[in-house]
């Protein structure tokens, strides 16, 4: 099962609990109360408030299974999510550290008095306005000699595709024992027999 779907059924679950505890709650709540107010009736309704607390506290248990793997799942989304945006940075600056290769040599080139395309030149340029002007300067004064014309650095660059973070971490295989899916009802029939749904 994937994080993301095994987060949306085990979030539904948690939410059938809360309202099956609260309405569980309230009916022992009443029975409680008609102990207190029928004398004669206490130990009939002493059964039944048993019950009610059994099945108050099964409910409970198997609610917080569910959100201890919740927390689980959540630790697994974030090592996915952070794995995916970690190599898209490494990237970012991998190609940072090659633009800044390919700026230093238009730059080495036009000091030498070569020419170059004008998209490197604009490229220098935008990097470094100062920079230009300096090699321009330079290149001007070594203009006597022979100069060397080149290709263009940057040529037909590739645009690196990467994963959403969210889909990536969403998508993984959720690891661990996950708890058994178990409906509200069975938990609450396994935990004291008698119909208290009402």
């Amino acid at each position: 099962m994937k994080i993301g779907e095994a987060q949306e059924l085990y979030r539904a679950q948690i939410r059938q609990y809360q309202d099956q505890k609260a309405k569980v709650a309230e009916q022992l709540k009443t029975v409680r109360s008609r102990m207190e107010s029928v004398p004669g009736e206490a130990e009939k309704y002493g059964e039944e408030a048993a019950t009610l607390e059994l099945t108050l506290e099964a409910l409970k248990e198997k609610q917080d299974e569910y959100y201890q793997y919740m927390d689980q799942l959540a630790e697994q989304y974030c090592a996915y999510w952070n794995a995916t945006v970690a190599e898209q940075q490494k990237d970012a600056t991998e190609d940072y550290a090659v633009d800044m290769a390919k700026i230093m040599e238009v730059a080495r080139r036009l000091m030498k008095g070569a020419i170059v395309p004008g998209a490197d030149e604009r490229k220098l340029m935008e990097y470094s306005s100062e920079l230009y002007q300096m090699a321009k300067n330079v290149g001007a004064m070594v203009q006597r000699q022979k100069r060397e014309k080149y290709d263009s650095l940057w040529g037909d660059e590739e645009k690196k595709e990467y994963d959403d973070p969210q889909e990536a971490a969403e998508n993984a295989e959720a690891g661990g024992a996950a708890p058994e899916v178990v409906d509200v009802a069975e938990t609450m029939a396994a935990a004291a027999p008698g119909d208290f749904t009402k």
